[in-house]
C-alpha cells in the first residue's frame, strides 16, 4: 500500500510539472498559409510541450520550397503553459527553371521551365517546361505532398519528350528519333518526419524512328509500343538545411515495373537507389556525394534503360553517349562559400564524377571493364540567391580522364545533387 501512495505521488508530481502548450502562433509568414503550417506541423494547442518535437518541425518546414529559413520561440502564457511562435522567413516560389548542356562535339541542348513552388498558400507545385535536345518537347507537372493531410498526397504529370537517342549494338551506332508521351498519377504517403512513400502507375507511348547511322536485320528501324510502369519509391530523408548548407543523409529506392505490347521492346525490371551523404566542413565548406546504384532486366537489347549523361550523371561527357542494363555512378564534389552579403551567394565547387555500366546481356563483370568506366573531374561555381527557392544558377566544366573521352561544359538550375 506504501508503495502504491509513492507511485501515485510521483505520477502526480511528473503531471504537475508537464507543460502543455496554450497555442502554436506562426509569424513572418506572408504567401505561406498560417493553417498550412499548422496542419504539417506535429506541435499542437493542448498537447505536451516537448523540444525534441518543435525541432522536428522546424526541420521539417526548413525543407519546403517556400521557406528559406525558420525557427521556433517559446514564451509563458497567461494561464501558466505555453505559447509556442514558428518564424518563417519565406522564399520566393515562382520560379524559372534553366539548363544547357553542351559537349565538345558541339552538342547543344536546353531546358527552360516556370514552376510556382507555393500554389495557394499550400506548398503545392505546378509548372511545366520547354525543352529543345534537336526536337521539342515539353511537361506539366503537378505535385500536392500535403493536399489531403500531413501524411497523404498526390501528384499529376504529363510530358511529351521527343530526342535524338544513339542506339548500340554490333560494336557500331545507329541515330533514333526518340519519342516517350506519358501520364503518370502517383500517391504520396509520409508517415513521418523521415520516411517517404510514393506509389502510382504511368501510361506511356514509347517510340523509335530510325535517323542515321549502322542498320541491321535483327534491329528494329520503327518501334511504336504503348506500355505501362508501376512505379514505387522510398525515400529516408535526415537532411537539415541551413541556407546553402546541407547536413545529413538521404537515400531513395526507385522500383518500377514496365509491361509492353511489343517483343522487340520486351517488359522489364528495373531498380535503383541514391544515397546521398553531406558534411559541413568549417564555417564556409560543404562536402557532397551521391551514389546511385541501378540494374534492370539483363535483355540484350539496342534500348537499353540506363544512360550515360551528361545532365544526369557525369558532367561533360556529352548527351546520351552510352547505354547499359546497370550503372554505379560516384558523384563527389566539395563546395565552399567565396563571397556571401545580404542575399547573395558565390559558392566555388571543385568535384569528381565517376560511373560504370553493365552492357546489355552481359555480367557483373562489365561493371570492371575500362571501357565502361568514365571518370571526369572538374570544377564549377555557384551564383546563388537565398530567398529565392532553388535559385541556384550553376556552371560546370567537366574533362575526361582518358583520351576516348572529351569535356563540356553544363549549366543549370539547382545543385547538381
Amino acid at each position: 500500500m506504501r508503495s502504491l501512495l509513492l507511485f501515485l505521488a510521483v505520477l502526480s508530481t511528473l503531471v504537475v510539472q508537464s507543460q502543455n502548450i496554450s497555442d502554436v502562433k506562426i509569424q513572418g509568414n506572408k504567401k505561406l498559409k498560417s493553417s498550412f503550417v499548422k496542419k504539417v506541423a506535429k506541435a499542437k494547442a493542448g498537447s505536451v510541450l516537448d523540444s525534441l518535437q518543435l525541432e522536428e518541425d522546424i526541420k521539417l518546414l526548413k525543407r519546403l520550397p517556400s521557406v528559406s529559413h525558420a525557427y521556433y520561440q517559446v514564451f509563458p502564457s497567461d494561464n501558466g503553459d505555453y505559447n509556442v511562435f514558428y518564424n518563417i522567413e519565406e522564399n520566393f516560389t515562382i520560379i524559372p527553371s534553366f539548363n544547357v548542356y553542351t559537349s565538345n562535339d558541339g552538342e547543344f541542348a536546353y531546358r527552360l521551365g516556370l514552376y510556382e513552388f507555393n500554389l495557394l498558400g499550400q506548398n503545392m507545385v505546378f509548372g511545366g517546361f520547354y525543352q529543345k535536345d534537336i526536337y521539342s518537347s515539353y511537361g506539366i507537372n503537378f505535385r500536392a505532398p500535403f493536399l489531403f493531410s500531413r501524411e497523404f498526397g498526390l501528384a499529376v504529370n504529363h510530358q511529351d519528350l521527343q530526342t535524338l537517342e544513339p542506339v548500340f549494338f554490333d560494336n557500331t551506332t545507329s541515330d533514333y528519333r526518340y519519342r516517350n508521351k506519358s501520364f503518370e498519377v502517383l500517391g504520396l504517403y509520409q508517415p513521418n518526419f523521415n520516411n517517404r512513400f510514393e506509389f502510382g502507375i504511368n501510361s506511356f507511348l514509347e517510340e523509335y524512328e530510325y535517323v542515321s547511322g549502322a542498320t541491321s536485320l535483327s534491329v528494329p528501324q520503327n518501334l511504336s509500343v504503348q506500355k505501362l510502369l508501376y512505379k514505387g519509391i522510398y525515400e529516408f530523408n535526415n537532411l537539415d538545411y541551413h541556407y546553402q548548407y546541407v547536413s545529413g543523409f538521404k537515400s531513395q529506392l526507385n522500383v518500377q515495373y514496365v509491361t509492353s505490347t511489343s517483343d522487340e521492346l520486351p517488359e522489364f525490371v528495373i531498380g535503383w537507389n541514391d544515397f546521398n551523404f553531406y558534411k559541413r566542413l568549417g564555417e564556409k565548406g560543404n562536402w557532397a556525394t551521391r551514389v546511385r546504384v541501378g540494374l534492370s532486366s539483363n535483355d540484350d537489347t539496342p534500348f537499353a534503360p540506363f544512360s550515360v549523361d551528361n545532365n544526369i550523371n557525369i558532367r561533360g561527357v556529352g548527351n546520351t553517349i552510352d547505354r547499359g542494363t546497370g550503372a554505379v555512378v560516384l558523384n563527389t564534389e566539395y563546395r565552399h562559400t567565396l563571397y556571401e552579403k545580404n542575399w547573395f551567394v558565390l559558392q566555388g565547387n571543385a568535384f569528381v564524377d565517376a560511373g560504370s555500366w553493365r552492357n546489355p546481356g552481359g555480367d557483373l563483370g562489365d561493371f570492371g571493364q575500362a571501357d565502361n568506366l568514365r571518370v571526369f573531374p572538374g570544377v564549377g561555381l555557384r551564383f546563388i540567391h537565398k530567398s529565392i527557392f532553388n535559385a541556384i544558377f550553376r556552371i560546370d566544366y567537366g574533362y575526361g580522364v582518358s583520351e576516348k573521352d572529351g569535356q563540356g561544359l553544363v549549366f543549370g538550375i539547382g545543385q547538381y545533387f
